[in-house]
């Protein structure tokens, strides 16, 4: 059976979890990949968790994790570099773990975590669409995490999964959230997505240097249709997908981090510039309320320069968490458009599910 944490123990006593008590242990799947690692920087001094347990694939298991290689700009921390990398077993190590595996073993791995009794707060794509796993972004949401008491009694799992979505329907996600009382009705977006976000090594440097490459396999179908998931209304035992149409076209730039998006939107009720101006402004939600600690202070940065935001000047603002905006303008096809950029390793992974993390340590919903 996974082992519970002092700060899961703590919790049960007391009724609720509550920052100042002791840190929640937490383990990482696929802790030597790109997304991988990047948990082990954000989890770096966490006030309310702390890494205790590495697992990966066979190459690595058995190994020193600090004579892997480290690719991040950022020292790898000294407790971490210590720990061995465990292989990909269920029932060992903490009750929580953040899984940053590649999809071709996600999805059969995370169950097996999940019937061990693991609460499982996964970046991978293979459970997004469950009808019974939350998709959730805590500012948009919360709400859906409703679906795991059904998860389990339904899968008879002990443990649990709970998803974040794509990096790039992300941000979508968010601003249309903002705009919600307008009802959003179609959204045509563009996007222009950082290396980075092909993992590592990625994309060969001579496809990607001065290059623009107009496909990214699957990333279109990710953006249509989990940004309704999110956006939707949960309803007795499942998500009712909101009906807006996004219509999107992915496309790889030069970029190392960072995912801009050309986005269009038109809407049922009548809008003006400064109603969605002030919704920019004004969008908060439960993170914010809560001041978990990743939580950004504003969820959405809106740029007034023209030629704003940029990956290189903006993307890091924020603990690269923020929501980044710019260029509202009329548009004469839809009703509206602007442009955003996100980071697309921590607000569009790592980040991601470590919010998720807090924001059910918050509610009692981890232990």
């Amino acid at each position: 059976m996974p082992t519970k944490s002092a700060g899961v123990e703590t919790a049960a006593r007391a009724g609720a979890w509550r920052p100042g008590s002791a840190k929640i242990d937490v383990g990482i799947l696929g802790a030597t990949g790109a997304v991988g690692q990047q948990f082990i920087a954000l989890l770096a001094n966490h006030p309310w968790f702390r890494v205790t347990w590495l697992a990966a694939s066979e190459r690595s298991a058995g190994k020193r994790y600090g004579d892997l290689a480290w690719r991040l700009p950022t020292d790898l921390p000294e407790e971490t570099a210590r720990l061995s990398v465990e292989a990909l077993k269920a029932g060992t190590g903490p009750q929580l773990v953040f899984s940053a595996l590649d999809s071709s073993i996600a999805g059969e791995a995370e169950v097996e975590f999940a019937q061990a009794g693991h609460i499982v707060v996964s970046n991978s794509r293979n459970h997004r669409m469950d009808t019974l796993v939350p998709l959730l972004i805590p500012e948009v949401n919360p709400e859906h995490l409703g679906l795991l008491p059904l998860q389990r009694k339904t899968k008879g799992w002990s443990g649990a999964i709970v998803t974040n979505p794509n990096c790039a329907a992300m941000p979508l996600a968010i601003v249309l959230a903002a705009l919600r009382t307008y009802q959003p009705k179609r959204v045509l977006i563009t996007t222009l997505q950082g290396l980075s976000g092909a993992g590592y090594p990625g994309v060969a440097s001579l496809d990607a240097t001065a290059n623009v490459i107009p496909f990214i396999d699957g990333e279109e179908q990710k953006i249509e249709t989990e940004t309704r998931k999110i956006l939707g209304r949960l309803v007795a035992d499942s998500v009712e997908f909101h009906p807006v149409t996004v219509s999107a076209t992915s496309t790889r730039v030069p970029v190392i981090n960072g995912h801009t998006e050309s986005v269009s939107v038109e809407f049922e009720k009548s809008v003006t510039h400064e109603e969605i101006l002030a919704a920019f402004h004004e969008f908060s939600g439960e993170p914010q309320k809560l001041e978990l600690p990743s939580a950004p202070q504003p969820a959405i940065v809106y740029h007034n320069a023209a030629n704003r935001p940029q990956p290189r000047l903006d993307v890091e603002r924020g603990g690269g968490m923020v929501t980044h905006v710019g260029r509202l303008r009329a548009c004469p096809v839809l009703s509206h458009k602007f442009v955003l950029l996100s980071h697309n390793t921590i607000r569009g992974a790592a980040g991601a599910a470590i919010l998720n993390a807090e924001l059910m340590a918050a509610k009692n919903i981890l232990g």
